[in-house]
């Protein structure tokens, strides 16, 4: 089969790619029966489409690499588009855009979408060479052939709904560097010395997660196998070893509280239930504050700064995404081709760019995708 473009995978962007290209240009392959799995579960089922607040800071790689794609569609275009395709993303936790019922609203678009395109499923890609400018496309079924060939596989994340390496072995095939993978926006397993979190599990509180520079705040979710929640997902997109520092009382001031006669249980801010559970760790017992000695304040005070080393994460099983991927800096920003290699281009996680938790992966997902249809319309017009 001999086609002009080849997109693999068919996550969301290998399906914005498949939107945004003129009709009859391009063959998406899945290794899925059906494309789109991954944008069905995000968000709850909602699919957080993108965010308010846009820049690179909100991103692991490099800014420079990041800011060209994101400038030439950002968050309002993607907005328009969506509109003009009578989509209305609902605003919710401030910042966040989410499918007004289901993800499945989003998914339908790029399926009537793509539909100009040719669609293979249930089918997996094995190797991907090139001899005389023409890329043979290996899979279990067959060897398709194209002038181009997009890699859109995803990363690690996920791997019952089909997750695979494939896209970075298609790299390291053309000489690629790969940065190292590690699963990202995950939860954190722990040590000894805080097992007692898991007979907590199912109870949340707001914290701020202090990992090297980077400040995550937000919801921790105690867990049966550690911590999660918000704050905590974020945190692991920074996270690689060592200690992080958590502060279980963000808004709280000890100055305003001394000589109060109210119990410690019922003076912090954060669920009994923890409250009494960090009491019975560092053996205190819940009594009026101000009957506290200057030693057990001190003691208290460490919520504020309450510092230990994850032992790890939950892994690629529960985590969002994958961060590490195709080196950015052999890939150009303003197209998305290798290079190192002609006609050869890489879309959305496969690369080694990661957002924060909030919509910044599908917004990278649809702005790199957005970068590369730009040049490959332009080319197979």
């Amino acid at each position: 089969m001999d086609h002009h473009i080849i997109i693999i995978g068919g996550g969301a962007s290998a399906l914005m790619l498949a939107s945004l290209l003129p009709k009859n240009t391009a063959t998406i392959i899945e290794s899925n029966p059906k494309p789109g799995a991954k944008i069905l579960v995000s968000g709850g089922g909602k699919c957080n489409i993108t965010n308010s607040r846009m820049g690179t800071e909100y991103f692991l790689g490099d800014t420079n690499f990041v800011q060209e794609p994101l400038k030439k569609f950002n968050e309002k275009a993607l907005l328009r588009w969506l509109e003009r395709q009578n989509l209305h993303p609902v605003l919710r936790k401030e910042t966040q855009y989410f499918c007004k019922d289901s993800a499945k609203e989003l998914l339908d678009i790029f399926l009537k979408e793509s539909k100009k395109q040719t669609l293979c499923t249930s089918e997996e890609v094995l190797e991907v060479t090139k001899r005389d400018e023409i890329f043979y496309v290996k899979t279990n079924k067959r060897t398709h052939t194209a002038k181009a060939v997009v890699v859109a596989s995803g990363g690690l994340s996920y791997p019952k709904i089909g997750a695979s390496s494939i896209g970075y072995k298609i790299a390291k095939s053309f000489g690629h560097t790969v940065v190292k993978t590690a699963p990202a926006l995950v939860g954190f397993t722990v040590q000894k010395e805080q097992f007692f979190f898991k007979e907590l599990s199912g109870v949340s509180t707001d914290v701020k997660i202090l990992v090297g520079d980077h400040v995550c705040e937000g919801a921790l979710l105690f867990a049966h196998k550690g911590v999660s929640g918000p704050a905590v997902l974020d945190a692991s997109l920074y996270w690689e070893k060592g200690k992080i520092e958590i502060d279980f009382l963000p808004h709280f001031s000890w100055k305003n509280v001394q000589g109060s006669k109210k119990q410690i249980s019922s003076l912090l801010p954060m669920p009994k239930r923890v409250t009494k559970a960090f009491l019975l760790q560092f053996q205190l017992e819940d009594k009026p504050f101000h009957q506290c000695t200057k030693e057990e304040q001190e003691t208290l005070q460490t919520l504020s700064h309450y510092s230990f080393a994850p032992a790890g994460t939950f892994g690629y099983a529960k985590a969002e995404v994958t961060k590490g991927g195709v080196e950015t800096s052999e890939v150009d920003s303003s197209t998305m081709m290798s290079k190192k290699e002609e006609g050869l281009y890489f879309i959305g996680e496969v690369l080694d760019v990661t957002g924060r938790l909030g919509g910044y992966n599908f917004q990278w997902a649809f702005s790199s995708a957005y970068s590369c249809a730009k040049h490959l319309s332009r080319t197979f017009s």
